[in-house]
């Protein structure tokens, strides 16, 4: 990897090493279903996702126009469109952008506005997952993320509880799932 510096010397750029003649290089890949760019962002994988939700609804509504009962459609709705939107949610909700959670919620209105969807928003579907998740490796040691958390943090005086025992990292990445939630309703 070449770092170049400009005159300016304010701004320099980083040149990626010469591709490999038997490598492709890439600018997106899918993980485990998940499409992460270089930059790290999971637009991509927003707009995959939607779209293939959007083409769930389109089979929804020609079921109901077939006549499957409304009941029957969001019990649908719910296995494959909510399924598929919050899929791995812990691994990549904290690369979302306000855009990609609009385009999610934009989704479940639509489903909403056809009587397919009458439940919480994706945001707050996320947040109970993760709620879920957290605590499951927090009070569970032989969880495989528990060797993940911090050391517990042991202490006299108690100023505000918190919804663990665990240190305080100094520093913090507010994408990590780990990090986000040790941080999480501190106030």
């Amino acid at each position: 990897m070449e770092i170049i510096f400009t005159e300016s010397r304010r701004r320099c750029t980083v040149c990626p090493p010469p591709p490999l003649t038997d490598i492709q290089r890439v600018t997106s890949m899918k993980i485990l279903g998940i499409t992460v760019t270089n930059h790290l962002s999971v637009s991509e994988h927003v707009r995959d996702v939607t779209c293939r939700c959007v083409q769930s609804m389109h089979a929804l509504r020609v079921l109901r126009s077939h006549g499957l009962p409304t009941k029957s459609l969001q019990m649908i709705f719910k296995a494959f469109v909510i399924a598929k939107l919050t899929y791995a949610s812990p691994a990549w909700w904290g690369f979302t952008t306000a855009d990609d959670i609009n385009r999610m919620d934009g989704l479940l209105r639509r489903g909403r506005r056809v009587d397919f969807y009458d439940g919480p928003t994706v945001t707050q579907m996320i947040e109970e997952a993760d709620d879920r998740l957290f605590n499951s490796i927090v009070f569970y040691e032989q969880h495989l993320l528990h060797q993940l958390l911090p050391e517990r943090h042991y202490t006299n005086y108690n100023l505000r509880s918190r919804r663990h025992d665990r240190t305080l990292l100094a520093k913090t990445d507010r994408r990590n799932f780990v990090h986000r939630m040790i941080f999480k309703d501190m106030y």
